[in-house]
């Protein structure tokens, strides 16, 4: 067979040999199959990937969400118990009249562990957001074991009582040592004990 006597023409296809017939079938197939992905497909593909990408995005929404959701009575328990937790702490925080008691009791610690007082200052209260801090300025001298023993009957005592700024120094006389401490004690503050 020889090309050349062909003739191309559209109008004589008809007349072209089977193997020239099936070669055009088969290019016009491949350039309607071509397009047709091209311009169909293709924007499929992509709206799939898309949706592929939103759905792992909104699996791992879930999943957080319902690992939330399983837990949330163990959250609200949990809630409720911290709630009284700190209200329990804040009962421990004296009110005004109480802060005089706790004062002498502070001191009463230090000399129950044997420590002799050089200085026992209460400065000023100083408000905080819904407490107010007391701070007390103590020198004191004694062995490092009756220091012990002060910090534990410190934390012994029914309201919350800390030590800050602790600097311990030799005494100038024997084994004795020269504490110079803040400590602080603290009350809350409601609406109509703020000042």
């Amino acid at each position: 067979m020889n090309l050349n006597e062909i003739n191309w023409d559209f109008n004589e296809a008809g007349n072209w040999p089977i193997s020239i017939k099936v070669a055009a079938i088969v290019l016009v197939s491949i350039i309607l199959i071509g397009g047709w992905v091209y311009f169909d497909t293709v924007d499929q593909w992509n709206n799939l990937e898309k949706a592929e990408k939103k759905e792992q995005a909104l699996k791992k929404t879930f999943e957080r969400k319902q690992a939330k959701a399983v837990n949330l009575e163990a959250y609200k328990q949990q809630l409720v118990d911290m709630q009284q937790k700190f209200g329990a702490m804040l009962q421990q925080l004296p009110n005004k009249t109480e802060i005089a008691d706790l004062l002498v009791d502070v001191s009463q610690a230090g000399l129950a562990s044997g420590l002799e007082f050089s200085l026992f200052q209460p400065l000023g209260e100083r408000q905080k957001d819904f407490y107010a801090e007391k701070p007390i300025k103590l020198i004191v001298s004694g062995s490092y074991h009756e220091f012990g023993e002060f910090a534990s009957n410190l934390a012994a005592l029914p309201r919350i009582v800390t030590l800050h700024n602790v600097s311990l120094s030799p005494a100038k006389k024997g084994a004795r040592m020269t504490m110079t401490a803040t400590a602080k004690t603290y009350r809350y503050l409601d609406g109509g004990n703020k000042r």
